[in-house]
């Protein structure tokens, strides 16, 4: 499987992928699932990608190769907007050519996509794009996205991440969305692809691979599973003998009554 997120920040923006794919618990492989395209003082994009990896494969070498669609591609697309029409394009040129043989097969077209940079002259932009080949861009209000295993990395992110967060902060945030997920699944692995992004920078100046001897990855990992730790014994332990209007309060007996008890008859 897979886990990717990006985050759209006034700052800039973040990617971080995971590696790790498998058909199975004895099948398992390392292949990269972000991409990242540069054209100098112009534009830098990012591509991160989930799903049948012989689709996105496919997919990234249409892109690689420069295909044209109506003229554009994304290389010479006006702006970020134009260029995520492309991805989504080529996306469905690979749905045309393949899917009735993986249907054949018994194999579902399924692929997700987070596409995302900046055209010099506009802001930098992320987009979710989905297998048909639309999309939906992200906004001030939802900043970021996931694909693949979302679950266990979201509730850090909703926590913590809005428009304005730090980007530092961002990243940092990204890490321990990413922790959390390899703790709690295993068909999501190191090494971690990482590029954060600095709005008007056009370069790629902050991307690295991180892995087992990382020491920053593994000073978080430590120290986020510790604290953690101190949180949940920091609470207060639950009062059985606290005051009953105080619970009538947080469930008020006309919408709830008691817990229906089944007691074994003699």
């Amino acid at each position: 499987m897979t886990y990717c997120v990006a985050i759209c920040l006034d700052q800039g923006l973040v990617f971080l992928s995971d590696t790790r794919t498998n058909a199975g618990v004895d099948d398992i492989g390392t292949f990269r699932k972000m991409t990242i395209y540069q054209k100098s003082n112009d534009r830098v994009f990012t591509l991160l990608s989930a799903g049948n990896l012989a689709i996105t494969q496919a997919i990234k070498e249409i892109l690689n190769q420069g295909d044209l669609f109506d003229g554009v591609n994304i290389w010479n697309a006006k702006s970020s907007h134009d260029a995520a029409v492309v991805v989504g394009m080529a996306i469905r040129k690979v749905k045309e050519r393949d899917e009735r043989a993986l249907a054949n097969a018994g194999i579902d077209f399924n692929c997700s996509i987070i596409f995302g940079g900046q055209v010099v002259g506009e802001k930098p932009r992320l987009f979710n794009i989905y297998s048909a080949g639309n999309f939906v861009e992200s906004t001030y209000e939802t900043c970021y996205f996931q694909i693949g295993e979302a679950k266990y990395g979201k509730p850090i992110l909703d926590r913590v991440i809005n428009f304005h967060t730090d980007l530092n902060l961002a990243t940092k945030v990204a890490l321990i969305s990413m922790d959390s997920t390899l703790k709690s699944n295993i068909s999501v692995g190191l090494p971690l692809d990482l590029f954060v992004y600095s709005t008007n920078s056009f370069a790629k100046n902050q991307a690295i691979t991180i892995d087992e001897s990382n020491p920053y990855f593994s000073m978080i990992r430590n120290l986020w599973g510790t604290k953690l730790t101190e949180i949940v014994t920091s609470i207060q332990e639950p009062n059985w003998q606290m005051d009953p209007n105080l619970l009538s309060m947080v469930v008020p007996p006309q919408r709830l009554g008691p817990i229906p008890t089944i007691e074994e008859k003699a």
